[in-house]
């Protein structure tokens, strides 16, 4: 691929130029932010971040033949080099990007979710509706990003830039007309999406989490950064859930037109449910429940193969979307959802009369709202196998053990991408944090081992719940990323036993 230098100056934001004068014919090969990718014709972009700073690596890049660089400063670079100064190079990243993948972001319809919890689940609800419809719809988020039969990793839910437009035009070369995006705080913060408007946006809800460490300073700070999505974005529909204390917050501001969806009868909402009651259908735990739209009630009972009211809440996020920016109606969309599978969402497997749930509950928040959704099936027991990242929010720790403490019978304590912390200082740290009079548990740092042990603890009418890794196909172990795949491990140690 190859665009005009020309091209991108046009649209960089407060650019001044230092060194020699591209010509007209001057051209851009490539894009990175990785001096090891940079080589002749590339445009190497200096990004700060948490860890260091892309200023640092020009001189790495300029040895490997790079001659053009997008900086917020002057770097002292031999005078055959380059250099775009830019207020932000962030930004500048972003409009960069949209240039050298030729505007994908003009030819596709986008949707952009954000929230605390539900965005994984709602963007592939959401995505199942529209493919299902005729829509050709991609996704990009915590599960990666796919879009027809392709399936690439992400390192983050919100990608950045480069990664993000090349993924668009990458869709669209491919056919599809549309894409949802779960869009994380960070991936506000940091501009990663900047310079895309959307067809819709929508709100699942909102509560503390990603504060501290390399994240938020505070719940302020990560509320504020949600909030741009509905702010500083183009948007036509806005689908909120009105149950939520934070949706008024979110609503300031915001120029789109407003479907709020509610189960719990809210008066506002154009969407909402009329009953809702669990049960077990074909051996799969899931809900039924009843839909009005706009004061009409739906005469049909639909049933959704995924347990809990905050799973109807995601289902009608989805459903509000389809129908107020796609044109789908409202019945088509929730029959649709009769078929929904979310991987390493309340993924389930039942061996010997033993239910086993895979999730990727990773916060208190998340872990208690499992816990007490399969309490609610009466199992036995309800055992817990979980973890908490390293290096990241500590406070997590403790929250996973208060939620976890009080509603289990047993636990096992095991690793969840420890990084460079010590595993077992981790476990350490979680048990501390279990209240008084909390259940059992154990410690088992690896994490197969700690998977065989709950199998072979199982006994009939057991309900398991190994939380934290969902969908992951890696164990992050210092800096390597080992393959490990929850459900895979997990039917090996049932074959095993």
């Amino acid at each position: 691929m190859s665009v005009s230098l020309y091209a991108i100056l046009r649209e960089l934001t407060g650019a001044v130029l230092q060194g020699p004068c591209p010509t007209a014919d001057t051209s851009v090969l490539s894009l990175t932010a990785d001096s090891r990718k940079a080589a002749k014709g590339s445009l190497f972009i200096c990004i700060k971040g948490f860890v260091s700073d892309g200023h640092a690596y020009a001189p790495k890049a300029y040895a490997q033949g790079c001659r053009y660089f997008l900086t917020e400063h002057i770097l002292d670079l031999p005078r055959d080099a380059l250099q775009i100064i830019v207020p932000h190079t962030r930004i500048a990243e972003a409009e960069a990007a949209a240039v050298f993948y030729g505007h994908p972001e003009r030819e596709i319809s986008l949707v952009g979710l954000t929230g605390t919890k539900g965005k994984t689940t709602t963007a592939l609800f959401l995505q199942k509706i529209l493919c299902d419809s005729g829509v050709p719809t991609g996704y990009i988020g915590t599960n990666g990003i796919t879009y027809g039969d392709r399936h690439e990793p992400t390192v983050n839910s919100t990608p950045d830039s480069l990664v993000l437009y090349a993924c668009l035009r990458k869709m669209l070369d491919a056919g599809m007309k549309a894409a949802v995006m779960e869009i994380s705080s960070q991936g506000l913060k940091m501009h990663r999406t900047y310079g895309l408007s959307f067809a819709a946006c929508g709100f699942t809800n909102l509560s503390p989490d990603h504060i501290g460490g390399n994240e938020h300073p505070d719940f302020e700070d990560y509320a504020a950064c949600k909030h741009l999505l509905f702010t500083d974005y183009p948007h036509a529909v806005t689908a909120c859930n009105l149950d939520d204390p934070a949706t008024g917050f979110m609503n300031e501001g915001d120029p789109a037109d407003i479907c709020g969806f509610s189960t719990q009868d809210h008066p506002l909402a154009a969407l909402k449910t009329t009953v809702i009651q669990g049960l077990v259908r074909g051996g799969i735990p899931g809900m039924e429940y009843c839909v009005s739209y706009q004061g009409k009630s739906l005469p049909q009972v639909y049933f959704l193969p995924q347990p809990g009211e905050f799973n109807i809440k995601n289902a009608l996020c989805a459903v509000a979307i389809a129908h107020t920016a796609f044109g789908i109606p409202v019945d088509t969309a929730c029959r649709l959802l009769e078929s929904a599978v979310v991987p390493g969402r309340f993924e389930t497997v039942f061996d010997r009369h033993v239910l086993y749930v895979i999730d990727y509950a990773h916060n208190g928040i998340s872990m208690a709202s499992m816990l007490d959704l399969l309490r609610g099936y009466h199992p036995k027991r309800l055992i817990c196998l979980f973890g908490s990242v390293g290096e990241r929010t500590r406070e997590r720790r403790r929250e996973l053990a208060e939620a976890a403490g009080v509603r289990a019978d047993f636990c096992i304590l095991t690793s969840d991408n420890p990084g460079r912390e010590d595993p077992e200082a981790i476990l350490r740290e979680i048990d501390m944090a279990f209240p008084m009079g909390s259940c059992s548990r154990v410690l088992i740092p690896d994490r197969t081992k700690a998977v065989q042990y709950a199998v072979d603890m199982a006994q009939p009418g057991d309900m398991i719940l190994l939380a934290g890794k969902g969908h992951e196909t890696y164990q992050l172990v210092g800096e390597d990323k080992l393959p490990y795949v929850e459900r895979e491990v997990l039917l090996e140690a049932l074959k095993n036993h």
